[in-house]
């Protein structure tokens, strides 16, 4: 029998002499002849297969069933059994095709008249209708995929809503997502309201909430209306460049190209054009009566509303520029410096070194909003303007890395900084960079913080990967130096025993 080894040693041998066998049959004609006919030749098979691909001809394309019945049975109407009018134009159509809608599967099924019918008039209650827009619903029942336009997806997107398209309509959806810029993102807006698309209604907000004070537009200003404008002025997430003063500033130029739509400048010409309007407007009304308080302003007050007071009365300039406008009612202004004086008398008595408790709530209720722009990469460092309570705090991008200092050493007067050991500040910092379009590039976020801080401390607050950067890059953060609760109870008493000097 022989060893293992041995038989496979034997074994390669044999298929060593089989393969000098095949190869020397080239040259004398093929051994696979002398075996039986049911034994393949391997050698007649691969030539053969070798020719086949060699000469295989070229077949013409076959012409999709899909575009064979988009063009028989819907352009020119072979076979129909239903002819469906509207705004003056016929469809001749098959009521096959028509039950994937949910208006004509109820109007067919059930006990209708029109289910028996073979010419059928709609009625268009919709404005955003037309031809066109029923002529790609319907297209739409007899093809695969629809291209839609941008300019056309409203009127497609309210014709796909009267007859129940599902699958349109939310094709009309992501086409609107995918496409919110400056000129679209109203429109769309309004559109998704009426139609229930909250997807895209979120995310035109989210495209508004980042775009209108990093990018002004004075053909958006014009169409947004109060009630949208309302929304996002009290948003947290509004990114804001500089601080709380630019958002105001921003509601004066709006509140003017709504009274005056009219206007035709360049954008710079904007801020000093509301001015002198408004300077004349409150020439005429005397000084004693706020605009908002007068019959043509009133509508504009609850946007004004949401501006947060409390961080534009705490720098000098921009207190003085509210009191020259007279916009705002005086009793506004009253309650902000009430609430704003008793949070400073309880940080100057150490009652109050900041949040230390997590309140998310809180936070984007009352949280400071200001921002700026980093228009190359580099080296930067620099503080928001306003009085924050003793908390003097620098902001530092360098090496991709941004960094919270609290300052307290290099100050213009002795009493402008708190010197407690131990400060609190609750934060949220984001970055983001922009397309042409406004479209988010790129983005982070830091989330809801709870930072504590000693006397010049610095804490890394985001290290940054350079291959995700885009320039130019937008900080956006969101701070709050004192604890909410405190700012809700102005008019409490403080007890005796709660009052320390400063350390």
């Amino acid at each position: 029998m022989g060893s293992l080894g041995s038989r496979i040693q034997a074994a390669s041998a044999g298929d060593a002499e089989a393969a000098e066998g095949s190869c020397a049959s080239v040259g004398r004609g093929c051994d696979c002849r002398k075996r039986k006919r049911s034994s393949p030749c391997q050698c007649d098979s691969e030539g053969e297969e070798e020719d086949c691909l060699l000469n295989t001809p070229r077949r013409k394309k076959l012409k999709s069933t899909s575009k064979y019945i988009y063009q028989t049975l819907f352009l020119n109407g072979e076979n129909s059994d239903i002819q469906i009018c509207a705004l003056g134009q016929e469809w001749n159509l098959h009521k096959v095709y028509l039950c994937q809608s949910g208006y004509f599967s109820s109007m067919f099924s059930g006990s209708w008249k029109e289910s028996s019918m073979t010419t059928i008039e709609l009625e268009i209650p919709d404005q955003n209708i037309d031809t066109e827009a029923l002529q790609v619903a319907f297209g739409s029942l007899y093809r695969d995929d629809v291209l839609i336009k941008p300019s056309r997806v409203v009127s497609i997107l309210a014709a796909a809503c009267m007859l129940q398209l599902d699958g349109l309509i939310q094709q009309c959806g992501e086409t609107m997502k995918e496409t919110i810029n400056v000129k679209t993102v109203c429109s769309y807006y309004s559109s998704a309201g009426m139609y229930g698309l909250d997807s895209v209604t979120k995310k035109c907000l989210e495209w508004l909430l980042n775009n209108l004070m990093t990018h002004q537009n004075v053909e958006l200003m014009k169409e947004l209306g109060v009630v949208v404008m309302e929304q996002l002025v009290q948003s947290s997430d509004l990114f804001v460049m500089q601080v709380e003063m630019d958002v105001y500033t921003a509601l004066k130029k709006w509140m003017f190209l709504q009274l005056c739509p009219s206007w035709n400048g360049h954008i710079k010409q904007l801020l000093s054009d509301a001015d002198n309007w408004i300077c004349k407007r409150r020439s005429e009304l005397g000084e004693e009566e706020a605009f908002l308080c007068t019959e043509q302003g009133a509508p504009f007050a609850p946007v004004f509303r949401q501006v947060r007071l409390q961080y534009i009365i705490n720098d000098l300039a921009s207190a003085r520029i509210l009191e020259r406008d007279n916009i705002l009612p005086q009793d506004w202004l009253s309650a902000v410096y009430k609430l704003q004086w008793f949070a400073m008398l309880r940080t100057e008595h150490d009652n109050d070194t900041g949040p230390q408790e997590a309140n998310k709530d809180e936070f984007d209720v009352n949280s400071m909003r200001c921002g700026r722009k980093l228009a190359k990469d580099g080296d930067y460092c620099w503080r928001w303007t306003g009085f924050n309570f003793g908390f003097d705090l620098l902001v530092t991008y360098t090496n991709r890395f941004i960094v919270f200092k609290r300052n307290t050493l290099s100050q213009p007067c002795g009493g402008s900084v708190s010197l407690q050991p131990r400060r609190h500040i609750a934060y949220r910092l984001r970055l983001a960079s922009f397309d042409a379009s406004g479209k988010l590039v790129c983005s982070r976020s830091t989330g809801y913080q709870l930072l504590t801080l000693e006397k010049d401390q610095e804490y890394v607050v985001m290290n940054l990967d350079s291959r995700l950067l885009a320039f130019p890059l937008y900080v956006c953060c969101n701070f709050l130096y004192t604890s909410p609760a405190s700012n809700r109870r102005t008019d409490a008493p403080e007890p005796e025993s709660s009052a320390h000097s400063v350390s």
